[in-house]
């Protein structure tokens, strides 16, 4: 348990150090805000998937347990995606067909 809070306070503290960092200057300003956004994300995967392992015992759980995790972060990213894929698909000025 020590190891893995160690672990949780490192990337707590690489987690503000990538905050204060803009990649910007070296991806350019087309991709930088992207590239941002997917650090971080890495970084909060990586975190939630220390806690879940560890601190929720899921790595020392049967397969079902394990298979439970893995299907319930599937249908979360399915349900983000069918919301993401309505909001991709508005047009700018929807309240202009409304009326």
């Amino acid at each position: 348990y020590f190891a893995i809070f160690f672990a949780l306070c490192v990337l707590n503290v690489v987690t503000v150090l990538a905050a204060k960092f803009d990649f910007t200057p070296i991806v350019g300003p087309a991709l930088g805000g992207f590239v941002n956004n997917i650090v971080a994300l890495g970084i909060a995967c990586t975190k939630a998937s220390l806690v879940i392992l560890f601190f929720m015992h899921v790595k020392y759980e049967s397969k079902l347990v394990g298979l439970a995790v893995v299907s319930s972060v599937i249908w979360l990213a399915f349900l983000l995606l069918i919301t993401m894929s309505d909001y991709w698909t508005r047009a700018a000025d929807w309240h202009l067909f409304t009326r």
